[in-house]
């Protein structure tokens, strides 16, 4: 018997008993039908439509992001070491609050927190694909 898997959106052979038994009254598949099988690729070329259109939107977003600087201010030592550190969500409230762009702070790549004084490129992954370098700038209070 033929069914589409919920799951994945793919065809398999299965057994009789385990579709009727298993797959359909559990609705992880249906049967695939000449309309079933139609409006499962109607589906695919939807989601693959809508995954281009995110990744566009993304790509532009990390242009206008690579092109920002964002100045933070912070108590710092002797040779310009910081009290404390500087985080991503300080980074991406910092962005939102300069220049008005929303970034979840768990997109933001940091390999350690920030703790000097100075300039640092600041890793944003947008999509999976696509991510944008920030220009963090750190100046003493």
């Amino acid at each position: 018997m033929k069914v589409i898997m919920f799951e994945d959106d793919t065809v398999k052979e299965v057994k009789d008993g385990y579709a009727r038994n298993y797959l359909l009254p559990q609705k992880l598949a249906v049967l695939a039908t000449e309309q079933a099988i139609k409006r499962m690729e109607k589906k695919k070329i939807e989601k693959a439509s809508q995954i281009a259109e995110n990744e566009a939107k993304a790509k532009e977003q990390a242009a206008v992001i690579s092109a920002l600087t964002v100045t933070l201010k912070a108590d710092a030592g002797e040779k310009d070491k910081l009290f404390g550190a500087i985080g991503s969500k300080e980074i991406a409230e910092a962005l939102k609050g300069q220049h008005g762009i929303e970034v979840d702070k768990r997109k933001i790549v940091l390999t350690q927190p920030i703790k000097l004084l100075g300039e640092s490129k600041v890793q944003i992954k947008l999509f999976p694909k696509v991510s944008a370098q920030l220009t963090v700038v750190v100046n003493r209070k």
